[in-house]
């Protein structure tokens, strides 16, 4: 982006185009005759405006008349009147919006929000002096041919004012002022503050405050960062010195289970055994047929 000075340049220039612009449209020397009459105390010079045509005669007496009627003016004086007022509303315009695109002042938001400001700015300005040149070149133009016509008498014929002149030279100004401010493209975002001045110790002071409290938060960060990246790295080795702790473990309950799965089954007592075949209710065990006779029955 543009430096201030540069910036303060263009808006410079942009307001005596402004001003230059506003004072032609209001002057009533747009055309001024180019005869003088040959009797002294009758000579006079006549004066055609867009508003309002004035004679200044011999005697001092300046007297002028306005152009009440807007549909009996010519083609070319109903354009210049027309372009000379948006001119003068656009350049309005595009200084209210330099006003908040220069880098020197602190409203108008951030570092690429002026950036867009000044952009649009510029703009404005230039349409502002594209609308001067226009009716000022075709106002020219019809000067000097009614001039050069040879049909035209000579108490009629006019040449170009001061006014004309003015509005070439405003022109010329705000197209200066919009070609600068749109070269202010908004570039890229920096730790540096936006509004600070080199010429105010204030602000100087404040930017390098500002700066070292941003460094010192860059630290503090990096701090931080390195510790829990210190603490992972830790947590890390710990990890892996328990992991062959319990890899040993798992491997020797492994083989501890494996070893139980290998032992033949023991072999149970017989009482168990039998239990275990006669448990069922339908399958008694037999009985002793001895053990039914008494000692008498042998006898």
């Amino acid at each position: 982006m543009l430096s201030s000075a540069v910036q303060i340049l263009a808006f410079a220039l942009a307001l005596l185009g402004v001003l230059g612009a506003t004072v032609a449209t209001l002057l009533p020397n747009w055309k001024v005759s180019a005869d003088v009459g040959s009797n002294i105390m009758t000579a006079m010079s006549q004066m055609q405006g867009l508003w309002m045509d004035c004679t200044w005669y011999s005697t001092g007496v300046f007297s002028c008349t306005l152009k009440y009627s807007v549909l009996s003016l010519p083609a070319y004086l109903q354009t210049a009147r027309t372009t000379m007022v948006l001119s003068c509303m656009m350049a309005s315009l595009g200084l209210c919006l330099a006003s908040l695109g220069l880098k020197c002042t602190r409203w108008g938001g951030s570092h690429r929000a002026k950036g867009h400001t000044a952009i649009a700015a510029g703009g404005c300005f230039i349409l502002a002096s594209v609308l001067c040149l226009v009716p000022a070149s075709w106002f020219t133009n019809e000067v000097i041919t009614s001039f050069l016509d040879a049909n035209v008498p000579e108490s009629s014929k006019y040449e170009p004012g001061g006014a004309v002149y003015v509005t070439f030279i405003s022109a010329g100004f705000l197209l200066a002022g919009g070609v600068i401010f749109c070269l202010s493209c908004p570039g890229k975002r920096t730790g540096q503050p936006d509004y600070t001045s080199s010429t105010d110790p204030d602000k100087l002071a404040q930017q390098q405050l500002r700066q070292e409290k941003l460094h010192r938060d860059r630290l503090h960060r990096e701090r931080l960062e390195q510790e829990r990246r210190r603490r992972q790295q830790t947590l890390q080795e710990e990890a892996e010195r328990e992991r062959p702790k319990n890899c040993q473990s798992k491997t020797v309950q492994l083989q501890t289970d494996d070893v139980e799965r290998e032992k033949p089954p023991q072999d149970k007592p017989p009482q168990d055994q039998e239990q275990q075949q006669y448990y069922s209710p339908s399958k008694l065990p037999p009985k002793d047929i001895k053990a039914g006779y008494s000692l008498q029955d042998y006898v």
